[in-house]
Protein backbone atom coordinates (compact mmCIF):
# COMPACT_ATOMS: atom_id res chain seq x y z
CA UNK A 1 0.00 0.00 0.00
CA UNK A 2 3.00 2.57 1.17
CA UNK A 3 4.34 1.43 -2.70
CA UNK A 4 1.07 2.51 -4.21
CA UNK A 5 0.93 6.04 -2.32
CA UNK A 6 4.37 6.66 -2.86
CA UNK A 7 3.78 6.02 -7.19
CA UNK A 8 1.11 8.70 -6.90
CA UNK A 9 3.19 11.09 -4.83
CA UNK A 10 5.64 11.02 -8.15
CA UNK A 11 2.86 11.81 -10.67
CA UNK A 12 2.07 14.69 -8.77
CA UNK A 13 4.42 17.58 -9.11
CA UNK A 14 3.01 19.41 -6.57
CA UNK A 15 3.83 16.77 -4.20
CA UNK A 16 7.00 16.80 -5.18
CA UNK A 17 8.01 20.20 -4.20
CA UNK A 18 11.30 20.92 -1.87
CA UNK A 19 9.29 22.62 0.56
CA UNK A 20 6.70 20.17 1.00
CA UNK A 21 8.23 17.19 3.37
CA UNK A 22 5.10 14.79 3.22
CA UNK A 23 6.54 12.59 0.43
CA UNK A 24 9.89 12.41 2.91
CA UNK A 25 7.99 11.18 5.39
CA UNK A 26 6.37 8.57 3.47
CA UNK A 27 9.79 7.58 2.09
CA UNK A 28 10.65 6.72 5.46
CA UNK A 29 7.87 4.77 6.82
CA UNK A 30 8.28 2.31 3.63
CA UNK A 31 11.80 1.35 5.33
CA UNK A 32 10.63 0.79 8.60
CA UNK A 33 10.20 -3.14 8.40
CA UNK A 34 6.56 -4.15 9.21
CA UNK A 35 5.30 -6.61 12.07
CA UNK A 36 7.55 -7.33 15.44
CA UNK A 37 4.32 -7.30 17.60
CA UNK A 38 2.67 -4.19 19.44
CA UNK A 39 3.63 -3.54 23.11
CA UNK A 40 3.75 -1.26 25.69
CA UNK A 41 5.65 -2.56 28.00
CA UNK A 42 9.61 -1.93 29.18
CA UNK A 43 11.26 -4.18 26.47
CA UNK A 44 9.25 -1.98 24.07
CA UNK A 45 10.60 1.10 25.13
CA UNK A 46 14.24 -0.34 25.17
CA UNK A 47 14.18 -1.04 22.17
CA UNK A 48 13.08 1.94 20.67
CA UNK A 49 15.91 3.64 23.09
CA UNK A 50 18.25 0.98 21.32
CA UNK A 51 17.20 2.01 18.14
CA UNK A 52 18.87 5.27 17.63
CA UNK A 53 22.48 6.16 18.57
CA UNK A 54 24.41 8.99 18.61
CA UNK A 55 27.45 10.14 18.06
CA UNK A 56 30.00 12.96 17.44
CA UNK A 57 29.03 12.31 13.54
CA UNK A 58 25.51 12.23 13.90
CA UNK A 59 22.64 10.05 14.69
CA UNK A 60 22.59 5.96 13.62
CA UNK A 61 19.24 4.74 13.17
CA UNK A 62 18.70 0.98 13.14
CA UNK A 63 14.62 0.60 12.74
CA UNK A 64 14.60 -2.71 12.36
CA UNK A 65 15.46 -2.73 16.47
CA UNK A 66 12.51 -0.96 17.34
CA UNK A 67 10.52 -4.56 17.87
CA UNK A 68 8.08 -4.59 19.68
CA UNK A 69 7.22 -1.01 19.24
CA UNK A 70 4.25 1.19 20.35
CA UNK A 71 2.12 3.24 18.19
CA UNK A 72 3.85 6.73 19.65
CA UNK A 73 7.18 4.88 19.36
CA UNK A 74 6.88 4.56 15.38
CA UNK A 75 5.72 7.61 14.44
CA UNK A 76 8.27 9.37 16.30
CA UNK A 77 10.98 6.87 14.38
CA UNK A 78 9.43 8.13 10.89
CA UNK A 79 10.45 11.97 12.75
CA UNK A 80 13.51 10.74 13.59
CA UNK A 81 14.31 9.19 9.90
CA UNK A 82 12.55 11.92 7.68
CA UNK A 83 15.11 14.35 9.70
CA UNK A 84 17.80 12.43 9.19
CA UNK A 85 17.21 11.87 5.48
CA UNK A 86 16.85 15.39 4.75
CA UNK A 87 19.98 16.13 6.94
CA UNK A 88 22.19 13.96 4.30
CA UNK A 89 20.42 15.53 1.19
CA UNK A 90 21.92 18.52 2.87
CA UNK A 91 18.49 20.47 3.12
CA UNK A 92 18.89 20.49 6.94
CA UNK A 93 21.99 20.85 9.83
CA UNK A 94 21.19 18.87 12.58
CA UNK A 95 24.04 19.19 15.90
CA UNK A 96 24.79 16.46 17.40
CA UNK A 97 24.06 17.81 20.42
CA UNK A 98 20.11 18.49 18.94
CA UNK A 99 20.53 14.55 17.72
CA UNK A 100 21.00 14.04 21.87
CA UNK A 101 18.36 16.09 22.86
CA UNK A 102 15.60 14.71 20.45
CA UNK A 103 16.74 11.10 20.72
CA UNK A 104 14.00 8.67 22.64
CA UNK A 105 15.22 8.04 26.23
CA UNK A 106 13.66 7.22 29.22
CA UNK A 107 11.79 10.71 29.72
CA UNK A 108 8.30 11.14 31.71
CA UNK A 109 5.60 12.75 29.03
CA UNK A 110 5.85 16.24 28.80
CA UNK A 111 9.59 16.25 29.48
CA UNK A 112 12.15 16.87 26.67
CA UNK A 113 11.21 16.16 22.95
CA UNK A 114 10.50 12.40 23.04
CA UNK A 115 8.34 13.01 26.10
CA UNK A 116 6.17 15.43 24.44
CA UNK A 117 5.98 13.24 21.82
CA UNK A 118 4.92 10.30 23.89
CA UNK A 119 2.05 12.59 25.90
CA UNK A 120 -1.15 12.02 26.05
CA UNK A 121 -3.61 14.33 24.04
CA UNK A 122 -2.25 16.56 21.58
CA UNK A 123 2.01 15.67 22.24
CA UNK A 124 3.04 15.78 18.61
CA UNK A 125 0.80 18.71 18.26
CA UNK A 126 1.56 20.97 21.16
CA UNK A 127 5.43 20.08 20.32
CA UNK A 128 4.47 20.77 16.63
CA UNK A 129 3.45 24.48 17.80
CA UNK A 130 6.26 25.05 20.27
CA UNK A 131 8.81 24.35 17.61
CA UNK A 132 6.93 26.26 15.17
CA UNK A 133 7.65 22.77 12.67
CA UNK A 134 4.49 22.89 10.82
CA UNK A 135 0.20 23.48 11.30
CA UNK A 136 -1.75 21.77 13.03
CA UNK A 137 -5.43 21.20 11.98
CA UNK A 138 -8.67 19.43 12.50
CA UNK A 139 -10.21 19.21 8.85
CA UNK A 140 -9.48 15.86 7.14
CA UNK A 141 -10.53 17.58 3.98
CA UNK A 142 -6.97 19.64 4.35
CA UNK A 143 -5.07 16.36 5.37
CA UNK A 144 -2.65 14.90 2.94
CA UNK A 145 -0.93 11.42 3.35
CA UNK A 146 2.06 12.27 5.01
CA UNK A 147 0.88 14.02 8.00
CA UNK A 148 1.04 13.41 11.37
CA UNK A 149 -2.12 11.92 12.99
CA UNK A 150 -3.39 11.64 16.53
CA UNK A 151 -6.71 9.72 16.25
CA UNK A 152 -9.07 10.06 19.27
CA UNK A 153 -11.47 7.09 19.89
CA UNK A 154 -13.54 9.44 22.00
CA UNK A 155 -14.04 13.08 23.26
CA UNK A 156 -11.59 12.34 26.44
CA UNK A 157 -8.49 13.59 26.21
CA UNK A 158 -6.26 13.37 29.22
CA UNK A 159 -5.79 10.58 32.14
CA UNK A 160 -9.21 8.98 30.52
CA UNK A 161 -8.65 9.08 26.87
CA UNK A 162 -8.20 6.54 23.88
CA UNK A 163 -6.30 7.46 20.97
CA UNK A 164 -3.51 6.24 18.61
CA UNK A 165 -0.51 8.01 16.92
CA UNK A 166 -0.18 7.59 13.79
CA UNK A 167 0.43 9.14 9.87
CA UNK A 168 -2.13 9.34 7.98
CA UNK A 169 -2.67 7.78 3.96
CA UNK A 170 -5.73 8.79 3.18
CA UNK A 171 -9.18 7.35 2.96
CA UNK A 172 -11.02 5.13 0.82
CA UNK A 173 -14.86 3.89 0.17
CA UNK A 174 -15.16 0.51 1.27
CA UNK A 175 -18.79 -1.10 0.71
CA UNK A 176 -20.28 1.97 0.78
CA UNK A 177 -18.62 3.03 3.99
CA UNK A 178 -15.06 5.79 4.49
CA UNK A 179 -12.30 4.29 5.96
CA UNK A 180 -9.43 6.10 6.97
CA UNK A 181 -5.95 4.38 6.06
CA UNK A 182 -2.62 5.03 8.24
CA UNK A 183 0.49 3.76 9.17
CA UNK A 184 1.60 2.92 12.75
CA UNK A 185 2.22 0.30 15.51
CA UNK A 186 -0.69 -1.15 15.99
CA UNK A 187 -2.29 -4.04 18.04
CA UNK A 188 -1.71 -6.97 17.95
CA UNK A 189 1.02 -7.18 14.92
CA UNK A 190 3.01 -4.14 15.29
CA UNK A 191 4.51 -1.93 11.92
CA UNK A 192 2.03 -1.60 8.96
CA UNK A 193 -1.13 -0.45 7.88
CA UNK A 194 -4.83 -0.41 8.75
CA UNK A 195 -7.60 1.22 7.78
CA UNK A 196 -10.80 2.10 10.43
CA UNK A 197 -14.60 3.17 9.42
CA UNK A 198 -14.38 7.04 10.06
CA UNK A 199 -17.57 6.69 12.22
CA UNK A 200 -15.45 4.95 15.00
CA UNK A 201 -13.35 8.27 15.28
CA UNK A 202 -14.31 10.92 17.87
CA UNK A 203 -12.07 13.39 16.36
CA UNK A 204 -8.67 13.71 14.57
CA UNK A 205 -5.78 16.13 14.96
CA UNK A 206 -3.07 16.30 12.16
CA UNK A 207 0.33 18.00 12.44
CA UNK A 208 1.88 18.29 8.98
CA UNK A 209 6.01 18.64 8.79
CA UNK A 210 7.13 22.07 7.01
CA UNK A 211 10.22 23.31 8.75
CA UNK A 212 11.97 20.45 9.77
CA UNK A 213 14.91 23.02 10.31
CA UNK A 214 13.26 24.36 13.52
CA UNK A 215 14.25 21.27 15.34
CA UNK A 216 17.31 22.85 16.19
CA UNK A 217 15.14 25.50 18.30
CA UNK A 218 14.64 22.02 21.13
CA UNK A 219 16.75 24.43 23.48
CA UNK A 220 14.54 27.72 23.32
CA UNK A 221 11.54 25.69 25.06
CA UNK A 222 11.05 24.88 28.23
CA UNK A 223 12.39 21.54 30.01
CA UNK A 224 9.29 20.42 30.65
CA UNK A 225 5.69 21.10 29.27
CA UNK A 226 3.30 21.30 32.37
CA UNK A 227 0.40 20.99 30.74
CA UNK A 228 1.46 17.62 28.85
CA UNK A 229 2.37 16.37 32.09
CA UNK A 230 -0.41 16.88 34.06
CA UNK A 231 -2.22 15.20 31.11
CA UNK A 232 -1.47 11.53 33.26
CA UNK A 233 -3.60 12.27 36.16
CA UNK A 234 -6.25 14.74 34.74
CA UNK A 235 -8.78 15.76 31.79
CA UNK A 236 -8.82 17.91 29.80
CA UNK A 237 -10.56 18.74 26.69
CA UNK A 238 -10.77 19.49 22.90
CA UNK A 239 -10.89 22.72 23.45
CA UNK A 240 -8.12 23.35 25.56
CA UNK A 241 -6.11 20.51 23.99
CA UNK A 242 -6.52 22.58 20.37
CA UNK A 243 -5.95 25.99 21.66
CA UNK A 244 -2.44 25.06 23.09
CA UNK A 245 -1.60 23.57 19.75
CA UNK A 246 -2.82 26.61 17.77
CA UNK A 247 -5.21 24.60 15.74
CA UNK A 248 -8.35 26.34 16.93
CA UNK A 249 -10.74 25.87 14.27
Amino acid sequence: MIARVLFFLLLAPWWAMASDYNAVVLEQISRIPGGGRYATDTGAHQALTRSVSVTDAGARITPGAARPSYCSGATYLALLMALQDLEKRGEITIMPETWEAIRPQPLPDGTGIWGRWNANGPGTARLFYELGLGRNFTDIREARPGDFLKVFWTDAVGQNERGHSVIYLGTEIVNGQEMVKYWSSNKPDGMGTRSVSRKKIAWMLFSRLEHPERIAAWASIPNSDAYLASLLRVDSSRREALKLSGAMP
